[in-house]
């Protein structure tokens, strides 16, 4: 073992001297993206990984360096900040404490380190941040400005439908199109972009689209704010004259009349306003902001519809319009009201992520549908030739019907696009303002007159969703686990924008119990921390004077009950800020979000009745008898009060981590009310179940820690026998489903796990793919009645990557300081290759069986820990790289193995002598 230390040793300075420094910084970020723009936090967070090639590497120091002057920063001067040589292990969430900041600046960031084994990294590269507008006073004048004003008569603003019915939404077709020129005469060392278009807008600069965005800015609650976005524009400027061009297309704004719509709102007519910042080599400052002396026109955007679709008109392009020297005699803009907050975008954009071809293609009398073999959201992409005046419409669908025709009547009829031609040779088009979750595209080309028709030279899907990077991969030996992991994906890839939707078509709304359902399933799979901050936004903007957290934020259409008030759905401003501080490590999530939070507390309780809550959906979809919608199984009321009554456990502990001593009591009293009340009203000792024995019921009173210790193992054995006793056909809905999954893996039986969801037979994810789902259904039963793009029901993928996987973090960590490894080898699967790059690095679990071993390759990143778990029975011995590791560093208990490793690369094998 000695010489074999020793050896280990040598490779590892060898390596150091082959290949450079043995300790590197990387993957650098600021309010946790990359170089960000727009940031209006007055007190950032930095965070940075390190990259050692030695084990068990731990920060021990850190410095950072903070300038406004890139020269300086190379020098080694942060006149900004300077932390000095501080002792801190901490490489997340670093808390900047220099001077104040100023708006519109750019900034130049670097770290180094020392670690545990003496030794100290290099300056890391020079990353930067760049700060946004903080108020309106930093916009300097700027003005909303538009082609016309709807009066406040006219606006429809989301509202009980006794109040705005009979209200008629104004018509609106024409999208307008902003025009300025300006002169730059000198050098530029920055210029930024600070732009609002409501609803959307595609912003260029002499004649060319700045950056990759689609549906900028983010949805929001209009009567309250709007979202800006900023551009770094240095690049796009020339020497003399420049233009700029703005776009605007209607989006949540204003829903037109025409086509279908799920809902009636109109905050007021399309408009815009930005602030051009140009800081010049000398010192100077210039801006540019939007005022009444823009030009105005409208657009070839004929019509635009968050829910309709959208149509083009390339006969009223105006070429050179957004170039200089363009002479075209357009109206001045007018100045007009709009919403009195900006908010700076804190998320990654939109952008169209992947393109799809078709796969194949049916001809039905005049029409043509192309089938591009994947469900997503997204638009089409069309080059099309034909003469001026010809027509392409096309019909996007999930579904095609009986007659393989378009089929949209589960998801909001009639939504197209329509391209007008105006000749001359090819012809390249996409939708700008609009998008849908299709699978079809079903194509018309209408002729202007008789004779030939247009010719559709290609045709593409662009699937669009939040740039989000991707953080995690799931792979096993079971193919239907595989081909479910890639259901589940695209479900979530298909309903990430600026928000999570439901469905990308129908609805796009932002129904909020997927934000902690799903919230740990998506986490694995997509870096969402800077995406959180804006849904918890969504959720305190659409917090009510009562306190009431609605079931959807934005709350575009105020629903009728019980769409409205669901503890299960409200319960994300708890669960969601506690689960994000839990994953990201940012106790801002926390504070920010503390208000919101007791005032929903305090809206339970007064709704209560001796800690009884009984509105809401409880287990929508659920499986019973009758079709799924609302919940069959399980008794009104015991889901709400149940996650009631974890909402006051979970605030009790983030009450204590903010030091609110007073909160603590209360929080705790009520709990024990509300617990004895649920036991009372639900628990039969007799059954030993609660309400009517359903799997939610039973789930969600263990997982939400309500049933007493002396009961728990009767309540779970009960879960376990009423599934065996039904084939192991899984019937909890929207809301138990993720709990039942917890539970049962909790108690060791991920075996009931996989027969619940290995099959094909009974409704499932199985039963969703033998029926042709690529992406998530509404249903367990795939209906073709409901959405087959649906954010619902994937919680398989928590239990694939944690416990398949065996990725998870410990208890009490935060931002997986200290990881769990720990798979549940289920005899069925042969082998699993997890990863998951947290807020320290890329962790990785790779296991398979070699006869009767397990062999487990482990990837901890530095500055973290992990305990690695293997199952007891049987066990005979556990090696690394063929070393012996001593049972005195082992421990044991009647179930598992566990030993305690740091950073590193692992191979262990654990040896077992089965009889």
């Amino acid at each position: 073992m000695k010489r074999s230390l020793y050896l280990y040793i040598i490779s590892q300075l060898l390596f150091c001297h082959l290949f450079g420094k043995n300790l590197q910084l990387y993957d650098l970020r600021c309010e946790s993206r990359v170089n960000p723009l727009g940031i209006t936090a007055t007190q950032p967070h930095f965070s940075w990984k390190i990259q050692s090639v030695m084990r068990n590497t731990e920060q021990i120091a850190y410095l950072v360096l903070v300038s406004e002057d890139s020269i300086a920063l190379l020098k080694n001067v942060g006149e900004i900040w300077n932390t000095g040589k501080l002792k801190s292990n901490n490489s997340i969430q670093i808390d900047y404490k220099g001077r104040k900041l100023k708006a519109a600046t750019r900034y130049f960031w670097k770290v180094k380190i020392w670690d545990n084994h003496g030794q100290n990294s290099d300056w890391s590269t020079i990353a930067t941040f760049q700060t946004g507008l903080f108020n309106l006073e930093d916009w300097k004048g700027a003005k909303w400005i538009g082609l016309q004003e709807l009066a406040d008569s006219l606006k429809i603003i989301p509202a009980p439908s006794s109040v705005n019915k009979g209200k008629k939404i104004p018509e609106n077709e024409i999208m307008p199109m902003f025009r300025k020129e300006f002169s730059v005469k000198k050098e530029i060392k920055n210029a930024f972009i600070f732009i609002a278009g409501l609803g959307h807008f595609e912003l260029s600069m002499n004649g060319k689209k700045i950056g990759d965005h689609f549906l900028d800015p983010g949805w929001t609650n209009y009567e309250k704010e709007s979202i800006y976005q900023t551009f770094d524009v240095t690049s796009q400027l020339n020497m003399g004259q420049n233009s700029i061009g703005v776009l605007l297309g209607n989006g949540f704004y204003f829903t037109p009349s025409k086509r279908f719509k799920k809902l009636k709102v109109v905050y007021g007519f399309p408009k815009m306003i930005c602030s051009l910042v140009v800081q010049y080599k000398d010192g100077s400052t210039e801006r540019l902001n939007s005022d009444e002396h823009w030009s105005v026109d409208k657009s070839p955007v004929i019509f635009s519809s968050i829910y309709g679709g959208e149509d083009y008109d390339a006969n009223l392009e105006q070429v050179g319009w957004d170039k200089p020297h363009f002479l075209r005699n357009w109206k001045n803009a007018i100045v007009v009201s709009g919403p009195k907050v900006l908010s700076s975008n804190t998320q990654e954009p939109v952008k169209v992520m992947k393109t799809f071809k078709p796969v194949k293609q049916i001809t039905i009398k005049n029409v043509i549908v192309y089938d591009f073999g994947q469900n997503a959201s997204g638009i089409v992409k069309i080059n099309v030739k034909g003469h001026k005046g010809d027509t392409i419409q096309i019909i996007p669908a999930e579904l095609l019907n009986e007659k393989s025709e378009a089929n949209q009547k589960a998801t909001g009829s009639p939504y197209y696009f329509t391209y007008i031609l105006k000749g001359g040779g090819d012809e390249i088009w996409q939708p700008r303002f609009s998008y849908y979750g299709f699978r079809y595209a079903q194509v018309e080309m209408i002729p202007k007159q008789n004779g030939n028709s247009p010719k559709l030279n290609s045709i593409e899907m662009l699937q669009i969703r939040n740039a989000a990077n991707s953080c995690g991969s799931f792979s096993c030996s079971d193919t239907l686990f595989n081909q479910t992991n890639k259901l589940i994906q695209w479900a979530i890839k298909s309903n990430m924008v600026s928000l999570f939707t439901d469905c990308p078509h129908r609805e796009k709304l932002g129904w909020l119990e997927q934000e902690h359902l799903m919230g740990n399933s998506i986490q694995y799979n997509f870096d969402i921390a800077s995406f959180i901050p804006k849904i918890l936004k969504d959720m305190r903007l659409a917090q009510t004077d009562s306190g009431l957290i609605p079931e959807i934020a934005p709350e575009f259409v105020q629903f009728s009950e019980p769409f409205r008030d669901s503890p299960e759905w409200g319960s994300s401003s708890i669960l969601v800020p506690w689960y994000a501080y839990n994953w990201y490590g940012d106790i801002r999530f926390l504070e920010e979000n503390y208000s919101m939070m007791q005032r929903y507390i305090q809206y339970l309780e007064n709704k209560s009745n001796n800690g009884i809550l009984m509105q809401g959906l409880s287990d929508w979809y659920d499986i019973g008898l009758e079709k799924s919608g609302f919940s069959q199984l399980t008794p009104q009321g015991l889901t709400a009060t149940a996650i009631y009554y974890y909402d006051l456990l979970v605030m009790s502990k983030i009450a204590k981590l903010l030091k609110k001593e007073n909160d603590i009591k209360i929080y705790n009293s009520l709990a024990e009310k509300v617990k004895k009340s649920f036991n009372e009203k639900f628990y039969n000792p007799t059954a030993a179940q609660y309400g009517t024995g359903s799997q939610t019921s039973n789930a969600m009173a263990i997982y939400m820690q309500l049933v007493d210790s002396s009961n728990k193992q009767k309540v779970i054995n009960n879960i376990v026998d009423s599934l065996e006793k039904n084939d192991y056909r899984l019937t909890a809905g929207d809301i138990g489903f993720r709990y039942l999954l917890l539970v049962l893996a909790e108690a060791g039986r991920s075996d009931v796990i996989y027969k619940m969801n290995n099959r094909s037979d009974v409704p499932g994810y199985g039963y969703q793919l033998s029926h042709g789902a690529t992406s998530l259904t509404e249903s367990w039963q795939a209906y073709s009645s409901v959405s087959n793009n649906h954010l619902m029901l994937g919680h398989l993928m928590e239990w694939f990557y944690q416990n398949v996987g065996g990725i998870k973090q410990s208890i009490g960590s935060v931002g997986y300081k200290n990881i769990d490894i720990d798979p549940d080898f289920v005899d069925s699967i042969s082998y699993a290759n997890t990863s998951y790059n947290s807020s320290y690095g890329t962790i990785v679990c790779n296991w398979k069986r070699e006869k009767d071993d397990i062999v487990l390759d482990v990837v901890i990143p530095s500055n973290a820990k992990a305990n690695i778990y293997f199952p007891k029975k049987n066990f005979v011995q556990l090696t690394e790289r063929q070393q012996n590791i001593n049972s005195s560093n082992l421990k044991k208990n009647e179930k598992r193995v566990m030993c305690t490793i740091g950073s590193g690369n692992y191979q262990f094998r654990a040896k077992y002598k089965i009889k």
